[in-house]
């Protein structure tokens, strides 16, 4: 049984929030007042001063980042080659994928163009040339031609082992060790030796009970490791950490499946965390997609409550800034705090899955995004996030991840004196931002943990990937920074300026989700869906369909031209619980022939009526939905998800076929003649269809094929 929480319904209304509102709510909060603004923007300045000077002496993955940055052919090709190798399982695919991408992209112009030895190494080293053969001066003016004959003459298999071990090469630039013991050894290193570490093992989340065990096990082995390793006299904020993936510990971590994880999962985290506590370190638990959030802070929640942990102030939390409901997040962790009065870390990040939160809510239809479409307006909600822990240091131990200078430099000021240092740390991803944090901690005294992902190579391309998308966009910070093209002006550009002066502050170029398709060739509204973790609406869902799932005397009788008809009764069963839902009245023959009849004498209508017919059957049957989904469930033994995306897809088809109608209703149409010529016919119906339904998408595929019939102007 879990405690008595604080209340979830403030989160819930910022879920999916109206982001201008948002953002005139944060911006007050993030501001500083005028004086503190101009030392802040100074401090900001001559840090990135101190990185583009420290740069000159070091060579890392920043200069990389900047040299194949995704506005770049080469930068997009290396994406692609480095993602699809994860997938492909079989090596001739993959030796098509490497001579297909390599011949695209002009390499020769980011030889050289970096001091960097780990993009020159990169160049030649990850784009298999210099770890081969050594190229002759010609192979300079047409490298791309050069890699193709390379191929051809040494073989796919080598260029692809030599692509694979330059993949993981560059991926272990990020990662601080294959396994803990060597994480931590590394930790002792002369360039590590000033930092605090946490170390994270890496891994994608358990997709079955062996992984999770599996999983479970390395924490356990970890912790060992990494209490093992702190000193005498640390404090647990001193000390080394681990932060944990919750849905790494268990197969199935959803809100649909809570019952089971509170029940499965919670014991493994208590038993971390215990471990933990008596090893002397803190344990944090990683943030993930937006769905999963309630959750996590419920498991979160009975951690860090529990009366085993009186005193133990290790049990962390990261939050995420990019998400509209951040600042909520911390009023609730400060009630939270008010029951037990005492502090918790809590790390706060900007967010590392922008690009799937924003396709997931285009493509589960949510009446907005759950966060932040524009850089600016994270960054704002950051900074409001800061303030807010800042002025708590008796809730908050606060651990501040970020790469942006004008962040760093914000925190710094709102922080204050010498004392106020002791409450907060800052954080960096190990193998990125060495330069600006040597600076923060030789000229600002103010303590730095690095984030170290340990684990083997399996395990690194799924994160090197991930850190490429995060930081490897030309608008990132890394790769601003550390530009010297870009101005420092641009570079410590003030956030809440630039969302003051944009009065429409989401993404312009970036519709909601509804409107995704008004700009396609077939322009239409896409079908309304919801979050299952929305808990207001899945509750309202569940009420709407408890009614139509409980009854059991539906009769369903032929429908022609309207009308319903007698056939001959059949009982109809769930094909889940067995049990009777209805009845179905079959056709005859005398049915089938009114109904052929019937249609073929229809004048039919024209195109633009065809079309209001069907937006407005689209229309009915989102406002019914829940209708629609109890029958899907009942009848077809659809989960709610799916039962969800059957109405969805089907409101879609008759958008879809009615914006055609519109468009076409009277176009030619050419059709090739049996010579080959063309003959310019009308578009018209061509008769009577008979559609049929199939099984897995009785609702969805039949209503599709009835529309595009009848889009087209025939009697169906």
């Amino acid at each position: 049984m879990l405690p008595s929480l604080p209340p979830f319904s403030p989160m819930r209304d910022a879920f999916l929030a109206d982001e201008t509102r948002t953002l005139d709510q944060l911006i007050p909060i993030a501001k500083l007042g005028p004086e503190e603004n101009k030392r802040a923007t100074a401090t900001a300045r001559a840090l990135v001063q101190s990185v583009r000077a420290r740069q000159q002496k070091h060579s890392g993955m920043q200069s990389f980042l900047t040299q194949y940055d995704l506005s770049s052919q080469e930068g997009v090709l290396l994406m692609c080659v480095a993602e699809a190798l994860l997938r492909i399982p079989d090596a001739a695919t993959a030796d098509k994928l490497i001579k297909d991408k390599f011949s695209q992209g002009d390499w020769k112009k980011h030889l050289g163009a970096s001091d960097s030895l780990l993009v020159n190494a990169g160049t030649w080293g990850m784009m298999l040339t210099g770890k081969l053969v050594a190229p002759t001066s010609d192979s300079f003016a047409d490298v791309g031609g050069w890699l193709t004959r390379l191929a051809a003459k040494a073989g796919e298999p080598i260029v692809r082992a030599s692509l694979r071990q330059g993949m993981k090469l560059m991926a272990e630039q990020f990662v601080m060790g294959r396994n803990i013991a060597e994480a931590l050894q590394r930790a002792n290193s002369d360039d590590q030796a000033r930092y605090r570490h946490s170390y994270d093992m890496l891994g994608e989340a358990a997709m079955t009970a062996h992984d999770a065990e599996r999983y479970f096990v390395a924490y356990q082995d970890a912790i060992k490791a990494i209490s093992a390793a702190v000193k005498p006299g640390q404090s647990v904020f001193e000390a080394p950490g681990i932060s944990v993936k919750l849905s790494a510990l268990h197969p199935r971590y959803e809100l649909a499946h809570k019952d089971r994880v509170i029940q499965e999962l919670l014991p493994k985290v208590m038993a971390l965390a215990e471990q933990a506590r008596d090893g002397g370190i803190g344990l944090t638990l990683d943030a993930e997609e937006t769905e999963r959030l309630e959750l996590s802070l419920e498991l979160f929640a009975a951690v860090y409550g529990d009366a085993r942990f009186a005193g133990y102030e290790g049990i962390g939390l990261a939050v995420q800034a990019y998400q509209k409901r951040a600042s909520q997040v911390i009023d609730w962790l400060i009630a939270l705090s008010a029951k037990h009065g005492r502090r918790m870390m809590t790390r706060l990040v900007k967010g590392a899955y922008w690009d799937t939160e924003i396709k997931r809510a285009q493509m589960q239809g949510f009446s907005g995004y759950p966060v932040f479409t524009r850089k600016a307006n994270t960054d704002v909600s950051y900074l409001a996030c800061a303030a807010k822990m800042l002025a708590r240091p008796d809730v908050f131990y606060c651990q501040f991840a970020t790469h942006n200078a004008h962040t760093v430099a914000t925190i710094l000021e709102r922080s204050g004196n010498e004392e106020g240092k002791k409450h907060f740390e800052f954080q960096r991803l190990h193998g990125m931002g060495m330069e600006l944090y040597e600076e923060v901690l030789d000229t600002h005294k103010a303590a730095c943990r690095v984030y170290a992902p340990v684990g083997t190579h399996e395990d690194l391309l799924p994160y090197l990937v991930r850190r490429l998308l995060e930081n490897g966009a030309n608008s990132s910070f890394v790769n601003l920074i550390a530009d010297p093209d870009v101005s420092i002006d641009d570079v410590i550009n003030d956030p809440i300026k630039a969302c003051e002066a944009n009065p429409q502050k989401a993404n312009a170029k970036l519709p909601l989700p509804k409107n995704l398709f008004l700009a396609s060739d077939v322009s239409r509204m896409n079908s309304a869906g919801f979050s299952f973790a929305d808990v207001a609406a899945t509750e309202a869902l569940y009420s709407a369909m408890a009614t139509t799932i409980q009854r059991s005397d539906f009769v369903a009788k032929p429908l022609i031209a309207g009308d319903a008809m007698r056939g001959a009764p059949i009982d109809a069963i769930s094909p889940t619980t067995l049990a009777k839902i209805g009845v179905v009245e079959e056709a005859d023959d005398q049915l089938l022939d009114l109904a052929l009849d019937i249609t073929s004498k229809w004048p039919g209508l024209p195109g633009v009526q065809r079309a209001e017919i069907l937006e407005r059957a689209a229309d009915l049957l989102e406002q019914r939905h829940a209708f629609f989904m109890a029958l899907c469930v009942g009848e077809a033994g659809k989960t709610l998800p799916d039962a969800l995306g059957e109405v969805r897809e089907a409101v879609d088809f008759c958008r879809y076929y009615a914006a055609l109608a519109r468009q076409h209703f009277a176009a030619p149409l050419f059709l090739p003649g049996p010579t080959g010529e063309s003959n310019e016919l009308s578009l018209h119906g061509r008769g009577v269809f008979a559609s049929i339904s199939p099984w897995n998408f009785p609702l969805a595929i039949f209503l599709g094929q009835i529309a595009a019939a009848f889009a087209a102007g025939n009697a169906v």
